[in-house]
């Protein structure tokens, strides 16, 4: 058996802009509704939703008959949780908070075996298929996906050290973190930081890493696509699940 293709970090290598859905709903049967969807990609987030361990693996067997690439989003750049996330089976993982470009080489390597980096080594876990993957430990790194999160103005003032390290994948912007670290805390669309992203979105690209970005707002995601977006959430499970609830019962209520 062979280390499984990841399709979504081919298709960022390639260029090719990959939409996705934000799910903090933290349950397996909300993220199999979504999953056949149409998405390129669901984001299943541990750091800002009450999401732990064996509900994230449940999420990943729900997504898995599907189409659509499960990304966890792991709660810290930390070795341990990174590992354990990688040995239920995440084959691409977005890391918080990164500032530097030392803090994206310790994320590169908690996601590689030694000798190049730090990953706890396990024979049979779901990610070997339990060990029926011939030379994971080699290989394993092939198809793994390593996303890094740039949420304040430190960040950005690294973006292209954090970008040129080897094994990182890709940049994600967080707006509502960027927005707060740049003295406008509530708001996700201040006309001040929005050509910040902007210019980051098209500064990752330059770099020659894959941009993303999350947005609720359609119109705000078709400008960051045009700016070069490749990973790009264009809503979240709870707001939809919020928003069109509202809206239905208005429609009786008024």
């Amino acid at each position: 058996m062979d280390v499984p293709a990841n399709n979504f970090k081919r298709a960022l290598k390639a260029g090719k802009p990959q939409i996705g859905l934000w799910c903090s709903l933290s349950s397996h049967f909300a993220v199999e509704v979504v999953a056949g969807s149409g998405f390129d990609w669901l984001l299943l987030d541990t750091e800002h939703s009450p999401n732990e361990l064996p509900m994230v693996l449940s999420q990943l067997q729900a997504a898995a008959p599907y189409a659509t690439h499960p990304v966890v989003r792991v709660p810290w750049n930390d070795m341990v949780t990174i590992k354990r996330y990688l040995d239920i089976g995440a084959q691409s993982i977005l890391i918080p908070y990164v500032q530097s470009e030392e803090e994206a080489r310790n994320a590169v390597a908690y996601t590689r075996y030694p000798p190049e980096g730090l990953r706890g080594v396990a024979g049979t876990t779901r990610a070997t298929r339990f060990g029926r993957v011939k030379d994971y430990a080699r290989r394993a790194h092939e198809e793994l996906c390593v996303l890094v999160q740039i949420e304040n103005r430190a960040g950005l003032e690294s973006l292209e050290r954090i970008a040129a390290v080897e094994g990182v994948d890709g940049v994600f912007i967080g707006p509502a973190d960027l927005h707060a670290s740049l003295g406008y805390p509530g708001e996700t669309a201040n006309p001040e930081v929005m050509p910040i992203i902007d210019d980051a979105i098209r500064r990752i690209r330059h770099a020659g890493k894959a941009p993303g970005v999350l947005t609720g707002v359609e119109g705000d995601a078709r400008r960051w696509l045009q700016c070069g977006g490749l990973f790009v959430a264009v809503g979240a499970d709870l707001g939809l699940l919020a928003r069109e609830s509202e809206k239905l019962a208005a429609k009786f209520k008024s």
